[in-house]
């Protein structure tokens, strides 16, 4: 069951965005503003989210935390996922998530650059991940049910950063 987005919290959320994408285009001189998606549908413990799939830009937000944490979650986790979406606009796709130029919008924005919230998450519902032992040439490796699903199915496979050799599934032959 989906949590019900309270409609004047999105009108506020709609309202920032466009406020600091104002801010964005008056520094950066922009004519035309990017286009933007915006859905109130995650989960777990993260406040916002930002997407980029070929040239859509998402910024996703959780609706039980903005609930929560109403007015610092509008001024700043929209910010925060907003100055991530600028970002990648100005300095492209290959920065950091929070590197110096994700921290330079944020001070654009006037908001401190930090990396994490501090909402309290004890009422958050969270998704715990069966984990799957791995191994390769150097030591053993914790893969959460999502990639040894991907692996088994032959979507992918997975190297040690290491080591540089395929994981295989502990207990099997490699």
């Amino acid at each position: 069951m989906a949590l019900a987005v309270n409609p004047e919290q999105v009108s506020e959320v709609y309202g920032r965005i466009g406020e600091l994408l104002a801010v964005a285009a008056r520094h950066f001189g922009w004519k035309v503003l990017p286009a933007l998606e915006v859905s109130f549908d995650l989960k777990g413990q993260a406040a916002g989210q930002m997407q980029l799939r070929g040239k859509q830009m998402r910024l996703r937000f959780n609706p039980a935390l903005m609930a929560q944490n109403r007015d610092h979650f509008i001024h700043t986790a929209v910010g925060h996922e907003l100055a991530h979406a600028v970002a990648a606009l100005v300095y492209g796709r290959q920065i950091k998530p929070h590197g110096r130029e994700w921290q330079s919008i944020m001070v654009l924005f006037g908001l401190e650059p930090e990396r994490c919230h501090d909402y309290d998450l004890s009422r958050v519902k969270v998704r715990r991940l069966q984990r799957f032992r791995y191994r390769c040439a150097c030591r053993e490796h914790e893969l959460t049910s999502i990639r040894h699903r991907r692996i088994q199915s032959g979507e992918r496979s997975y190297l040690c950063r290491a080591c540089g050799q395929k994981l295989t599934l502990a207990g099997e032959d490699p």
